[in-house]
């Protein structure tokens, strides 16, 4: 037992080297604030030596609870269905992910801005640490159906938020369980075809290239069956951007 203990003692002080780090920079700057012969810039100096210190332990403990949380989200499932097929909903992934988020001491919060023909949808992971990462996503209006106005606002926040989501927690989602047969692959385009729309999506405006990323992920994963459409609404969105600016420029 004593050696399990000594085993214990040596390992510990690695651990806990960064937080030593910040107490004993406290303790330097509790001794230079009562010497009247230190002046300002070295407190200055000192102090921003302790907020790189404690930058790097909460960046520290952010990592080691995201590495622990990793283990306990589970993948969610797909019961959201659109004219794409099932997709998981941000209710959904926000109803499994809250509780377990908070058991390691992480919350998320959301900025949504308004910009030309489109939103950005930001998500921010925070610690309790202090530490935080963001990520965000660009989408179009969602105009598709019969939404008005604030319905295509709302769609594109929802889908922002639960892809956002998605990608900050690195959750997985699954189709829901079947009659035991499995589903047929979904043949995708070739490498020429890929190649082509990554060159067409070079030309396009930022919005555009959010919603196929949020829609498609990579061009290596369109469904053939989806190219010929696909392709011809990206030409057609760029030789329509092509004329308005060769309209503004004559102006």
């Amino acid at each position: 037992m004593s050696n399990a203990v000594a085993t214990t003692d040596q390992a510990a002080p690695p651990a806990e080297t960064p937080r030593n780090e910040a107490t004993a920079i406290i303790q330097v700057i509790e001794r230079a604030a009562m010497n009247p012969d230190v002046d300002i810039d070295k407190m200055e100096r000192l102090l921003q030596m302790q907020e790189r210190v404690m930058e790097r332990q909460a960046s520290m403990d952010f990592n080691t609870a995201m590495a622990a949380m990793q283990d306990e989200l589970p993948s969610i499932a797909e019961r959201g269905q659109s004219h794409n097929g099932h997709y998981a909903t941000f209710e959904d992934i926000n109803d499994v992910a809250k509780p377990i988020m908070k058991r390691h001491g992480f919350a998320v919060s959301f900025r949504v801005h308004n910009i030309q023909g489109g939103i950005e949808v930001t998500g921010v992971l925070m610690h309790k640490s202090g530490h935080r990462e963001e990520t965000t996503m660009t989408l179009p209006l969602d105009d598709s159906g019969k939404k008005n106005s604030v319905q295509q606002v709302g769609s594109s926040v929802s889908y922002g938020k639960r892809y956002v989501m998605s990608a900050l927690l690195n959750i997985t989602t699954r189709g829901q369980d079947g009659d035991g047969n499995s589903a047929t692959p979904v043949k995708t385009i070739s490498l020429a075809q890929a190649a082509y729309l990554k060159s067409l999506l070079s030309q396009c405006p930022a919005v555009t290239q959010g919603w196929f990323a949020g829609e498609f992920g990579e061009p290596e994963h369109v469904p053939a069956s989806k190219y010929d459409k696909l392709s011809a609404k990206l030409k057609s969105g760029i030789e329509k951007q092509e004329a308005a600016n060769a309209d503004h420029q004559g102006a």
